[in-house]
């Protein structure tokens, strides 16, 4: 289930990415929708390095191990229990750097928002990346109380 679960995830994860996040209207006239793929291939183009950096780590490589982490945990065969508890405390402690990309996307919007001029709405983007992260979630908390299970019955 949790094998399922994390595959889904990733799938939506990779297509959250390069599907249209928002879409933002300027002025009544301009349309423009965003990606993650978009808005960081922005950020490379304007020199941004700094910005582009946080958010491609945190929104972008963060998930991804975590995701593939999680997968190596439930399929790598043979994985001993140290080895597995050592492996989800580092997919535990990832798991809250990587939630850093919604409090950059909130500010984003806001940004956008208070200009007055500009329009946001939300695109499918944005729920393939919010179901990425919600599975991803579950399967962590399954994991989590799985490898609990295991270290307890061997003590």
């Amino acid at each position: 289930m949790n094998v399922l679960l994390l595959v889904v995830a990733l799938g939506f994860f990779i297509a959250g990415i390069f599907r249209p996040f928002t879409a933002v209207t300027k002025l009544w006239v301009f349309d423009n929708q965003i990606s993650v793929f978009n808005g960081l291939s922005t950020l490379w183009q304007a020199g941004e390095l700094f910005l582009f950096l946080i958010l491609f780590v945190f929104t972008v490589i963060f998930p991804f191990v975590k995701i593939n982490s999680m997968l190596a945990l439930w399929l790598w065969p043979g994985l001993d229990n140290d080895r597995a508890q050592k492996m989800f405390g580092f997919v535990s402690h990832m798991g809250k750097w990587s939630m850093l990309d919604v409090f950059i996307v909130a500010i984003l919007v806001l940004t956008v928002k208070s200009g007055g001029l500009a329009s946001i709405q939300v695109q499918d983007g944005f729920f393939l990346f919010f179901l990425s992260v919600m599975l991803t979630q579950f399967a962590t908390l399954w994991t989590g109380r799985a490898v609990a299970h295991v270290v307890a019955g061997k003590s």
